[in-house]
């Protein structure tokens, strides 16, 4: 131990020099840490998807749902199996252990899943991208005047979803609201009859000439052509000029029993935003285990290329609606004001115990060098912050070390200040500077070991967070191991940067004196201290009722899973019957909102 401190002092200049080069490492590396709003608690899950429709709930379940939960329920590591089959749906939650990653099981599942055959109506079963902090962007398409809400959801399905799921981290881009343009082909039944045509027929010749056809290639002098036929329908005279049928040598089309118009799928929901009762809105998914602010950011970057580089038709552009960035700038401000607020407090708390300034900025000093080593490590293993992980940081714990080694540190120069002044010794700078030298190496070996066993101590106690399994492990291990790194970087601190700084800052006389509050606290402690001994009896059975008296308040105490993080927002969800119309449905939602607008607050 001797032989750190003796390093430490010997090369003062050096350890003040990496202390300050550590802290501006560790304000670049805050810059780069991603921090996220809470820890993802969530087991691996696959959610598998299938869209069939026309079938009825039990429909789905029995020809649906039920072969995928069979060929699925072997899986490795598969925990539980939950299911919904409503109308044209099924939903078939996998979760798996935390033994497996989300990419393993993920790849388990498809595996099974090309074993599968024979589902109606040619249903695929998809996975679902959706997870529960996987939105991180949300946003509604504005156009002109003249632009429909049929015309922005074409935009939003051909433009923004494919230059969206273009970017590293998001795995979808959904669009939400409005109507999905289609071509509509309104049968005249007479007509159809008096060809002799059935629906069939017609359904097989409009689904036979959407098609291109490749064929062979031809010679043409020194150049050889391929040749192709184009039938795709790309416009309305396209699909009535369709050929059906030959009919007593008369070529039938569509147009001759058929009326084609331009109309829009069925809706299955309808968005709205403010005044606005029917938008076009889409949610941008971050890819699970990815960072949340690179992500984000890059989204960021891509809108603005958007809405700047005349990718969209003049007038049309992206208005944000919500973005992740909201939640982590406020996380970031709660950890920022939590450590300036610390900082302050053991700086103020130091100073008005001790009575001595330099010595008070000293141990202040310890919160940014400890911090900034807990940041510096978590960039470079590649980890993530969090509320809970940096901003329940308890700052006693990481400057205790330091407090003890200023505290020893003062009182013996103190002494030695005193003794100088007693006997009128008169020393020159290099002579002084010898002593006070030794006396920080001397203060610094009565309590090294003492500090080590103490942080040892704290240490132990944070064990069980690193045993944690399951949900509570995922919750509290980034936390336990922020605390590990924060202490390193306290004791770190406090054995080579606290002696050094002593030896720069306290020089000159120094005195050890008690400060007004010090001596308040000791007026009131010395007399109750005196009685507490004189009644042991009493004093224990008081101790006693007191633990009693906290336990049984204990078990009324509130708990919350998560701590308190106020993002300014409200989730309203209003259940309605379900065999309500989308429109009627439609109706409640808009005056709900209306209501909910008319408060000054929101």
């Amino acid at each position: 131990m001797n032989k750190i401190f003796e390093f430490a002092l010997s090369q003062r200049i050096l350890m003040v020099l990496l202390a300050g080069v550590l802290c501006l490492a560790g304000s670049i590396a805050f810059m780069r840490l991603n921090i996220e709003a809470y820890p993802d608690p969530v087991p691996p899950m696959v959610n598998v998807i299938t869209q069939a429709p026309g079938l009825s709930s039990e429909e789905i379940e029995r020809y649906i749902t039920v072969p995928i939960e069979s060929v699925t329920a072997g899986l490795q590591n598969l925990r539980l199996i939950r299911t919904t089959s409503v109308f044209g749906l099924s939903d078939v939650k996998l979760q798996f252990t935390y033994d497996v990653t989300y990419e393993v099981a993920l790849q388990r599942v498809l595996n099974q899943l090309s074993l599968l055959s024979g589902l109606p109506n040619g249903a695929q079963p998809q996975i679902s991208p959706l997870s529960p902090i996987g939105e991180i962007f949300r946003y509604r398409l504005v156009g002109p005047p003249d632009y429909s809400v049929t015309d922005l959801n074409t935009l939003q399905n051909w433009v923004l979803q494919r230059r969206f799921r273009s970017i590293p981290g998001v795995v979808d881009a959904i669009g939400w609201g409005g109507k999905s343009k289609a071509y509509e082909v309104t049968v005249d039944f007479n007509k159809l009859l008096a060809y002799g045509l059935t629906m069939p027929q017609l359904m097989s010749a409009l689904q036979n000439s959407n098609q291109n056809v490749g064929g062979n290639t031809v010679s043409l002098g020194a150049q050889s052509g391929v040749i192709r036929g184009v039938g795709l329908i790309s416009s309305l005279d396209d699909l009535a000029d369709t050929f059906v049928a030959n009919v007593g040598g008369t070529a039938v089309r569509v147009r001759d029993i058929a009326t084609v118009t331009i109309g829009h799928k069925t809706r299955l929901g309808i968005a709205g935003q403010n005044n606005d009762d029917d938008i076009v809105q889409g949610i941008v998914l971050m890819r699970r285990g990815e960072q949340s602010r690179p992500t984000i950011e890059r989204v960021l970057a891509e809108v603005q290329r958007i809405n700047n580089g005349g990718i969209l038709p003049p007038g049309v552009r992206i208005e944000r609606i919500y973005d992740r960035k909201e939640l982590i700038d406020i996380t970031t401000h709660t950890v920022l004001h939590s450590a300036s607020f610390g900082i302050a407090l053991i700086f103020i708390v130091q100073w008005l115990f001790l009575g001595n300034f330099r010595s008070a900025v000293i141990v202040a000093l310890t919160i940014p060098f400890a911090l900034a080593f807990a940041v510096t490590l978590m960039v470079v293993r590649g980890e993530s912050a969090n509320l809970l992980s940096v901003g329940a940081v308890d700052f006693g714990l990481i400057v205790d070390a330091a407090v003890i080694m200023t505290e020893n540190i003062f009182r013996l120069l103190s002494e030695r200040s005193h003794e100088k002044e007693t006997h009128g010794i008169k020393e020159d700078a290099a002579t002084d500077l010898r002593g006070r030298i030794h006396t920080v190496l001397t203060a610094s070996n009565q309590v090294g070991t003492a500090i080590i066993f103490s942080c040892l101590i704290i240490v132990t106690s944070f064990l069980p967070l690193f045993t944690m399994q399951g949900v509570e492990g995922h919750i509290f291990s980034p936390m336990a191991k922020t605390y590990a790194y924060a202490l390193s970087g306290g004791l770190l601190c406090a054995f080579f940067v606290t002696p050094a700084l002593a030896v720069f800052l306290l020089r000159g006389h120094l005195s050890e004196r008690e400060t007004f509050i010090v001596r308040g606290i000791r007026a009131v402690y010395e007399p109750m201290l005196a009685r507490a001994v004189a009644h042991r009896g009493i004093t224990m059975v008081c101790a006693v009722l007191l633990l009693a008296v906290s336990l049984l308040a204990g078990r009324s105490l509130g708990l919350e899973f998560l701590p308190k993080l106020e993002e300014g927002n409200l989730w309203i969800r209003a259940t309605l019957n379900p065999t309500i119309s989308l429109e009627e449905g439609n109706q409640y939602a808009n005056r709900i909102r209306r209501v909910i607008a008319s408060y000054p607050e929101v």
